[in-house]
């Protein structure tokens, strides 16, 4: 099973930056994509950053040239370093996993952007 446990999230104002960590204590076998989905407040789930097995990552427009995301497989973490943050990324933002063409999620972590 995957057990993904994120930090992180918090209260920032515009223009400043968060770093999310997510680290999956479960199992770890066959782990395909890794990312990070946001829900902002009224809104449906959406995809912010994918990172796939081999690294290669797939951003959302609303995210390309502010967030990075990263993957350790050694220590079965992503992160996703969040720049220049609007109060639009204002949201719950989720860890994602998939594996064996299941996906698993994150509890959530609230990031909050005051203009």
């Amino acid at each position: 099973q995957v057990h993904l446990v994120e930090s992180g999230g918090g209260l920032v104002q515009a223009g400043g930056s968060l770093r999310l960590s997510c680290t999956n204590y479960g199992s770890s076998f066959s782990i395909d994509d890794m990312g990070w989905y946001r829900q902002a407040p009224g809104k449906q789930r959406e995809a912010a950053a994918i990172i796939t097995s081999g690294g290669i990552t797939n951003y959302a427009d609303f995210v390309k040239g502010r967030f990075t995301i990263y993957r350790d497989n050694a220590k079965n973490t992503v992160d996703l370093q969040m720049n220049n943050l609007e109060p639009e990324d204002t949201g719950v933002y989720y860890c994602y996993v998939k594996m064996y063409d299941l996906g698993y999620w994150g509890q959530g972590t609230q990031v909050t952007v005051s203009s």
